[in-house]
């Protein structure tokens, strides 16, 4: 599902919603997710899961079509870990 096919799922389960209102709605929760991790907080909704920023350490690492070895710097990455309730639903 691609973000037009969730806009258009949000606005028939929503019913009273228009198309461009889900998409505005979707588009301030993602800049509202995005603001939050940018601070370091995590945004943690209950039954279906946590979004957070994780920092992975620097590594060396290998360029697969010269061979040479690199380092890769440390980093923040976003992650994403799912609630039990999303979890048992999928299974």
């Amino acid at each position: 599902m691609n973000k037009k096919e969730l806009i258009e799922q949000l606005t028939i389960k929503a019913k009273d919603c228009s198309k461009a209102e889900a998409g505005r709605m979707l588009d301030v929760f993602i800049k509202i997710v995005k603001d939050v991790l940018k601070k370091g907080d995590k945004v943690a909704i209950a039954g279906f899961g946590s979004f957070l920023v994780k920092k992975r350490a620097a590594r060396a690492g290998v360029n697969p079509k010269t061979g040479s070895k690199l380092q890769i710097p440390a980093m923040k990455v976003p992650k994403f870990k799912a609630g039990q309730a999303f979890k048992a639903a999928v299974r």
